[in-house]
This record gives structure tokens, sequence and C-alpha cells, in this order.
């Protein structure tokens, strides 16, 4: 919710409208937004980064990453596992988030969201019974090697989920002055 929050908000102030009907007051699609160039989202100040709910790691993460956009656009011609080296070597990009752009820029049928939070747990869950961490869904899944997020996506969308076991957490504030008054 926070990170999708933070995407709509820097989208929509820093984004132009999308053509086409989206642009016209009377279509039901007004208002669509084209996320931001390489070379907008260097120049977002970071104060606004803050305000729309993203860290310092993270926004220095995306801004460095669009500094070398056109690098990043080169790894589309390359094997999976070369476009995953090229990735990982930019600072703050790790396992999760290369296996997350491969998933969408490269179409990577085998890069499986290691590192998230839940998905390792819900996909062993949804095979064992039991939540467990990531290793042992890298185990469970070396058998499905060159579709893992194909049967990732499968498994999530089956329906199995981890019981829950407490209320959801309040979401997090990156913004200095949000705890101020509060003992």
């Amino acid at each position: 919710m926070e990170a999708f929050r933070g995407w709509r908000l820097l989208v929509r102030e820093f984004g132009e409208p999308a053509p086409g009907p989206a642009s016209d007051p009377a279509s039901a699609a007004y208002g669509m937004r084209l996320p931001p160039a390489p070379e907008v989202w260097a120049r977002v100040p970071s104060w606004r980064f803050l305000a729309a709910g993203v860290e310092e790691r993270r926004s220095r993460t995306l801004v460095n990453s669009a500094k070398r956009a056109t690098a990043l656009e080169r790894t589309l011609a390359s094997t999976n596992a070369t476009a995953d080296r090229a990735l990982r070597s930019l600072p703050g990009v790790g396992a999760w988030t290369s296996a997350e752009v491969r998933q969408r820029a490269h179409g990577d049928a085998d890069a499986w969201s290691i590192g998230d939070y839940h998905v390792g747990k819900e996909i062993t869950y949804a095979l064992t019974g039991e939540a467990l961490d990531d290793d042992a869904c890298s185990e469970l899944l070396e058998p499905y090697r060159g579709h893992r997020f194909r049967v990732q996506q499968l498994l999530l969308m089956s329906g199995f989920r981890v019981p829950r076991r407490a209320p959801r957490r309040t979401l997090p504030t990156h913004t200095p002055y949000a705890t101020r008054g509060r003992s």
C-alpha cells in the first residue's frame, strides 16, 4: 500500500498526461498519467520523495538508476543472467529489485521475487502447508527452473495464503516533521 501510494503521488505530480482519450475531460479515463521520463526522475527533489513516503535510500537508488537509463535499456537485448548482473551492479539494487525489473521489463519467466517479505512464505505455504524462508522456497522452486516466476504467480493467484495472526501494521512515515510532538 505504501509503495503504490508513493508511486501514485510521484506520477501524478511529475508524470505527463497520457495521450489519447485519457486527456479529454469528458473521458472516463481522464487524468491518466504516464510515468516520468528518466531525466525527470533524476531531477525530482529529495523532499518530494520524502513527502510521497519514499525514504532516502530508495529515492537515491531511483535517481542513480534514472541517470543510467540508457545503459539499463541496453540490458533489454542481453540474456537474463547478464541483465541480472548489470542491474545488481547499481548501488541499492539487490536480488529483489533485479527480479522485479526483469519480470516486467525483460519478461523473465524465471525471475521469482526472492527477498520479498511475503512471497517466499506464501509459496512455501501453498506447496507444503508451512511458511518457510527464501532458502526453502528456492529449493522447492528448483524443479521449475526457467518458470519460477510463472509458478509464483500461479500459486499466489490460487488463493492459498499464510493465515494472518495480527492486525495490519500501520504504515511508517519518512518525513522528519511527522514525528514531532509525539512522546
